[in-house]
């Protein structure tokens, strides 16, 4: 069975794509949004950085070419992103994970 073809990968796949989707859809109105919201958006941030890292943890995982290939594609992606070649991407989702953590106390302690 080749990876994409798993049930339980096409099911993450799909909630990370609705999850990107929600989140693209709001993103510019975030100043805007009162605090129930911004929190509400931060939690999908966060679940969305979960999601991405733990599919990102399965295609290093894998042997199957197609899933290699994506890994590929998403190194080359955060390189056109700015990251130097050779960076490790679990460091980057834990950077993102303490930005998103950091986010969500900046807005609970504020009023």
């Amino acid at each position: 069975m080749s990876f994409f073809s798993s049930d339980l990968v096409q099911e993450e796949m799909r909630e990370i794509e609705s999850l990107q989707n929600e989140i693209y859809a709001q993103m510019f109105n975030f100043a805007s949004m009162d605090k129930k919201d911004k929190l509400y958006h931060i939690d999908l941030l966060d679940q969305l950085l979960k999601k991405q890292k733990v599919m990102y943890t399965r295609l290093s995982l894998s042997d199957d070419p197609a899933a290699k290939e994506m890994k590929e594609n998403i190194l080359k992606s955060a390189i056109a992103l700015g990251f130097e070649p050779g960076t490790d991407l679990g460091y980057i989702f834990g950077n993102m994970s303490v930005l998103v953590d950091n986010m969500r106390k900046s807005l609970s302690e504020q009023d």
